[in-house]
C-alpha cells in the first residue's frame, strides 16, 4: 500500500485540532481494527489500522506534526513509528484508554516485575479542635494504624518452611487476558488477585498478608487559622500498596469543637454581649471579651437590643489571609427579673412618667403604631 498523506488517512483538514484527530483516529481504529474483521479482509483492515495509528502518532505529537507540515514525510523520521504486530493493539488501547481505562491492563500505579502493582488507600482521622488552638496553631500527636512486616514469616505471607508458588492461572503476570467481543480484555487475575504468587499454606500469624496491623504515633503541625471543614493531608502515611506499590495518604479532617462564648463565620468571630436596662439607657463603658483578654467598648445612650458593635482585627487569621478578620458584638438588653415589691414599685413611677410625656422616649412607638393601624384597616 502506498504512502497516503496523514491528513488525507485520518480524513481531517490541515487545521484540525489535537481532539479532531483524536476523534478520528478512534473512528478508523474501531472500523480497522483486526478483531473486527475476518477472513481476507483481515489482512488489508491490519494495513489500514497500522497506516490510521502511524498518522495519528505523527498528527498528535506538536513536533512531528510541525515537521510534517513544513518537510512532508522527509521531515519525519520513520524510527519513530510503531512497529507492527502487537505494538498495533497498543495503540488501539491507547486511543481508548481514556475511555475504557483499566480494561486494557493500565492499571494505577503501573506494573513492577511483570506483577500489578496497586497504590494502597487513603485514609481519613478526624481531630476536634478548640477555637483557640485553630486560631494560634497547635503540634498534635495521634495514633493511627500502621503495617509492619510480620516477625514469624519475615514478610512473605507463607509459613515458616514453605514458600509461595508461581500462580498457575496467569502463570506469574497478575493478570488474565479475556475476550469481549472485538476487545481484548486484560484483568486482575481472581485467583491471586495482582501478585503473581499464590500462597498454599499461609503463615498463621498474619493469615498470609505477610504484613501485621499496629498503631504507630504521628506528629501533626496544626496550623494557625485552620477552620472546620479543612483537612490536613499526611503523605505516605495511608494503607500500604499491594505488591510494592505506594502507599495511600492519610487525611487528617478539622472539626472545632463549640465554644462558650464565640461563633465562628470565616475568619469573624461574632458574640452577644447581655447588657441591663439602666446600661442600655444611659449608657456607660463596658468590658467585651475577645480570643487575647479583654476589650472596652462605649455602649451610647439609648443603645436598642439587637445594636452591633464591630471591633476591628479581633477575629481570626485564617490560612489564605494576610490580616485577622473582625469580632462583631450583638447587643442584648436584659429584662430584670425577681423584683422586689419596691423595685417594682419604682418600675411603675418611671412607667406614668413615660406615658406623661408622650412616645418620645420610645424610638419605635409610632412607627410600629402606625403599621398597625395600617393592618387593621
Amino acid at each position: 500500500m502506498s504512502k497516503r498523506d496523514y491528513y488525507e488517512v485520518l480524513g481531517v483538514p490541515k487545521n484540525a485540532s489535537v481532539e479532531e484527530i483524536k476523534k478520528a483516529y478512534r473512528k478508523h481504529a474501531m472500523k480497522h481494527h483486526p478483531d473486527r474483521n475476518q477472513g481476507d479482509a483481515a489482512k488489508v483492515a491490519e494495513e489500514k489500522f497500522k497506516e490510521s495509528k502511524e498518522a495519528y502518532e505523527m498528527l498528535s505529537d506538536p513536533q512531528k506534526r510541525a515537521a510534517y507540515d513544513q518537510h512532508g514525510f522527509a521531515g519525519v523520521d520513520p524510527n519513530m513509528r510503531g512497529g507492527a504486530g502487537g505494538e498495533a493493539y497498543g495503540g488501539f488501547a491507547e486511543a481508548f484508554g481514556d475511555i475504557f481505562g483499566d480494561m486494557f491492563g493500565q492499571q494505577r500505579g503501573g506494573r513492577a516485575g511483570g506483577r500489578q502493582v496497586f497504590r494502597g488507600g487513603d485514609l481519613s482521622y478526624a481531630m476536634e479542635i478548640t477555637l483557640e488552638e485553630a486560631a494560634k496553631g497547635k503540634d498534635a500527636q495521634i495514633r493511627i494504624p500502621s503495617w509492619d512486616n510480620c516477625d514469624t514469616c519475615h514478610g512473605s505471607g507463607a509459613k515458616p518452611g514453605t514458600q509461595a508458588k508461581t500462580c498457575g492461572t496467569c502463570g506469574g503476570s497478575g493478570a488474565v487476558q479475556m475476550r469481549q467481543g472485538f476487545f481484548s480484555v486484560q484483568q486482575t487475575c481472581p485467583t491471586c488477585r495482582g501478585s503473581g504468587k499464590v500462597i498454599p499454606e499461609p503463615c498463621t500469624a498474619c493469615h498470609g498478608q505477610g504484613k501485621i496491623k499496629k498503631q504507630k504515633t504521628l506528629e501533626v503541625k496544626i496550623p494557625v487559622g485552620i477552620d472546620s471543614g479543612m483537612r490536613i493531608r499526611s503523605a505516605g502515611n495511608g494503607e500500604p500498596g499491594t505488591n510494592g506499590g505506594p502507599p495511600g495518604d492519610l487525611y487528617i479532617e478539622i472539626r472545632l469543637k463549640k465554644h462558650d462564648i464565640f461563633e465562628r463565620d470565616g475568619d469573624d468571630l461574632h458574640c452577644s454581649v447581655p447588657i441591663s436596662v439602666i446600661t442600655a439607657a444611659l449608657g456607660g463603658e463596658i468590658d467585651v471579651p475577645t480570643l487575647e483578654g479583654k476589650a472596652a467598648i462605649d455602649i451610647p445612650e439609648g443603645t436598642q437590643s439587637g445594636k452591633q458593635f464591630r471591633l476591628r482585627g479581633k477575629g481570626i487569621k485564617g490560612v489564605r489571609s494576610n490580616y485577622p478578620g473582625d469580632l462583631y458584638c450583638h447587643i442584648l438588653v436584659e429584662t430584670p427579673v425577681k423584683l422586689t415589691e419596691h423595685q417594682r414599685k419604682l418600675l411603675r413611677e418611671l412607667d406614668e412618667s413615660f406615658k406623661r410625656d408622650g412616645s418620645k422616649h420610645s424610638p419605635t412607638g409610632d412607627t410600629w403604631t402606625d403599621r398597625l393601624k395600617n393592618f387593621f384597616s
